[in-house]
């Protein structure tokens, strides 16, 4: 007899990897130091508060979110933020880069999250994705606990990741702290909404360029000028990543 339960439909004998947890170090927030890692990030905010624009103000999930990347400037903007991690260590950067009081804390498994269907507006989850083997059920959990959309990213194999294996050892050579990832084909990502009702999606490349050839040249204007001339030949659109998609409910 098996001694797996279940909690609001999920499989309790799959707990999640707790990737939350390496991506909310500061290890981790050294990736994204200086102002290549600036612009970097000011690319995901601009994108990600776009797609948030018909919920201004409301609540917002943010799924493994200790990172600070995107609870951060929502919080500055005005949404009502909660962020669900899967260990208390993860909260460390939040507190040190919002006021207390500005947003609230859950620990938990994040594929069994502790709440009930559609209590927040907008769920999102971002650096997450590619470093969890249950990523379907965690799609599925974040589609549960959301009333309007879930925002994700994750990095598309329609891409240079194409080249992954045979480049990671040049890519973790150069950024040192870099971890191996799961890439993803755009019809299972959208496969995997649609059986949970969330079937009008959109999808938001970020860079044509890898994020580590940026990292590399360390000069924003030349990675603005790579990005633009890459946006307007239709490169960012059909094979950039890493890809931001919003899935809204049916």
């Amino acid at each position: 007899m098996s001694n797996h339960s279940r909690v609001n439909g999920v499989d309790c004998g799959r707990r999640s990897q707790r990737a939350d947890i390496e991506t909310s170090s500061d290890e981790y927030a050294g990736r994204f130091s200086g102002p290549v890692g600036d612009y970097l990030l000011k690319v995901q905010e601009e994108i990600t508060l776009s797609l948030l624009e018909p919920w201004q103000g409301c609540q917002v999930l943010d799924v493994g979110g200790g990172h600070g990347q995107l609870a951060v400037p929502l919080v500055r903007e005005g949404f009502r933020v909660t962020v669900a991690a899967s260990d208390a260590a993860c909260r460390a950067r939040l507190d040190r880069a919002l006021p207390p009081g500005s947003f609230r804390f859950e620990v938990c498994d994040l594929l069994a999250m502790p709440f009930e269907d559609r209590s927040f507006d907008v769920v999102l989850a971002f650096r997450l994705l590619p470093h969890e083997e249950n990523w379907a059920a965690q799609i599925s959990e974040m589609c549960r606990v959301a009333k309007h959309a879930v925002i994700v990213d994750y990095p598309d194999i329609r891409s240079f990741n194409l080249l992954y294996k045979s480049l990671f050892a040049l890519k973790k050579g150069f950024e040192r702290n870099t971890r191996e990832f799961i890439t993803f084909r755009r019809r299972d990502v959208a496969g995997e909404f649609r059986s949970s009702g969330f079937a009008a999606i959109t999808w938001k490349p970020q860079f044509f360029a890898p994020m580590v050839v940026h990292r590399f040249l360390k000069r924003v204007p030349l990675s603005r000028s790579i990005e633009r001339i890459s946006s307007m030949l239709g490169l960012t659109r059909l094979l950039g990543s890493p890809v931001i998609v919003r899935a809204r409910r049916q």
